[in-house]
C-alpha cells in the first residue's frame, strides 16, 4: 500500500486511541469529583495520579517519536534509579512484610525492563538489541541486590514474554489474554476477601499475603458492599476501616488498586480502572509500532496491573507516571517510519517541511 494511502489510516487509529484515552481518563477524574461532593473526601491523590498517567503517556509519545530506541533506555534507567532511591516505605511499625514497599519497587523494576526490551525491539543493530536484552536481565539482578524478589521475578517475566513476542504474528490474541488475566486477578482477590475460595487456598494466600492484609481486604469489600455506586469516597478507607483505626501508624490503605476503588469509588469506579487498562491495551493494539514492541509494553503493564492487585503500587506517583510514559513510548509514532518522511541522521533535527505530525 502506498504511504499516501497508509499515512490517513494509520493517524486515524491513533486518532481513535487517543480520544478514547482522553475520554476514560476525563471519566475516571469526574468521577472522582462526583464522589467526593458533599463528603470529607480527598480526590487529590486520584486527580494527581491521573495527571501522572497523563503526562507521562504525553512524554512518552513525544520521546518515542523523537528517539524510539534513546528515549526507552533512559526512562528503563531512570526507572532502576527510582527503584533504589526512593523511599518508599511508610512511617510505622511495618506489619509483616510492607506490601507498598514490595509492589512499589517490583512495578517500578518490571516498567524498567520492558522499557529496555521495548528499546531492544526498536533498534536494527542485533549487536545493541542483545545489549539491551542484558540490560532487562540486569534489571532483574537488581532487583535481587535492593532485596525485591517480586521485582526480580517480575523483570524476569517481562523479559521471558518480550522474547515470545517474537514469535508473535498477531498482538491482538496476547493483549486479549493479558485482559483476561488481570480480570481473573481481580476477581480471585474479591473472592478472596469474601472467603468464597477452598480453605486450603484461602490459607494458603493468608499466609503469602499476611493476615492483616486479609482483614484490610475484607473492610474494603464491606465498605463496597454498603456503598455499591458512589463508594464511601476518595481517601475514606482509613477512616472507615476498622482494622485501619486497630493498627498503629497505619497507611490508610487497603493494599489493592481494585478492592480501593470499589471501597471508595464504587463498582463504576472499578469499572472506570479496568476501562483505563483496557485503553492502555487498545492503544497498542492500534500502535504503529511493531509487535514486538507492543507486546512487550503490553507484558510489562500486565505485570503493574496483577502487582496492583495485590499492592498499593498504584497509590505512588512515579509509578503511575512510569506507566504512562511506558505506554505512550510503546504507542508513539517515530519519525520517517509511517510518515513518508526520512528519518534525520543522528544529532540531527528534521528539515522537511511538515515533518512533525499534528
Amino acid at each position: 500500500m502506498a504511504p499516501s494511502v497508509a499515512e490517513p489510516a494509520a493517524r486515524e487509529r491513533g486518532s481513535t486511541a487517543d480520544v478514547t484515552g482522553v475520554v476514560v481518563l476525563g471519566c475516571c477524574a469526574a468521577w472522582a469529583l462526583i464522589t467526593a461532593a458533599g463528603r470529607e473526601s480527598r480526590p487529590e491523590g486520584m486527580l494527581l495520579a491521573l495527571l501522572a498517567v497523563a503526562a507521562g503517556y504525553a512524554c512518552g509519545r513525544i520521546g518515542g517519536a523523537l528517539l524510539p530506541v534513546a528515549a526507552p533506555v533512559a526512562a528503563a534507567l531512570a526507572g532502576v534509579a527510582l527503584a533504589a532511591g526512593t523511599p518508599y516505605d511508610l512511617p510505622g511499625p511495618a506489619v509483616g512484610p510492607a506490601p507498598g514497599h514490595t509492589g512499589a519497587t517490583a512495578a517500578q523494576l518490571a516498567l524498567a525492563a520492558g522499557a529496555a526490551c521495548c528499546a531492544a525491539w526498536a533498534t536494527r543493530r542485533p549487536a545493541l538489541r542483545l545489549s539491551l536484552r542484558l540490560m532487562a536481565l540486569a534489571v532483574a539482578g537488581v532487583a535481587l541486590v535492593l532485596g525485591s524478589v517480586a521485582g526480580c521475578v517480575a523483570a524476569l517475566l517481562v523479559l521471558v514474554c518480550s522474547l515470545a513476542a517474537g514469535a508473535a504474528r498477531h498482538r491482538l490474541p496476547a493483549l486479549a489474554g493479558a485482559a483476561v488475566l488481570v480480570a481473573c486477578a481481580a476477581g480471585g482477590s474479591w473472592a478472596l476477601a469474601e472467603g468464597r475460595l477452598p480453605d486450603g487456598l484461602v490459607t494458603r494466600a493468608e499466609v503469602r499475603l499476611t493476615e492483616h492484609r486479609m482483614l484490610l481486604w475484607q473492610d474494603a469489600v464491606g465498605l463496597a458492599e454498603d456503598h455499591p455506586v458512589l463508594g464511601a469516597g476518595p481517601d475514606r478507607f482509613g477512616d472507615l476501616s476498622t482494622t485501619v483505626q486497630q493498627t498503629a501508624n497505619s497507611d490508610g490503605k487497603p493494599h489493592s488498586a481494585v478492592l480501593k476503588q470499589a471501597a471508595e469509588q464504587g463498582v463504576p469506579g472499578v469499572l472506570l480502572l479496568g476501562a483505563a487498562y483496557g485503553w492502555v491495551l487498545h492503544s497498542l493494539w492500534r500502535s504503529e509500532r511493531s509487535t514486538g514492541v507492543a507486546l512487550t509494553a503490553g507484558a510489562a503493564l500486565t505485570v503493574l496491573a496483577l502487582l496492583s492487585v495485590a499492592s498499593n503500587a498504584l497509590s505512588f506517583v512515579q509509578v503511575t507516571a512510569a506507566a504512562g510514559l511506558l505506554a505512550g513510548l510503546a504507542a508513539a509514532r517515530p519519525l520517517g517510519e509511517s510518515s513518508g518522511v526520512a528519518a534525520p541522521a543522528t544529532g540531527s533535527w528534521p528539515r522537511v517541511q511538515g515533518a512533525f505530525p499534528p
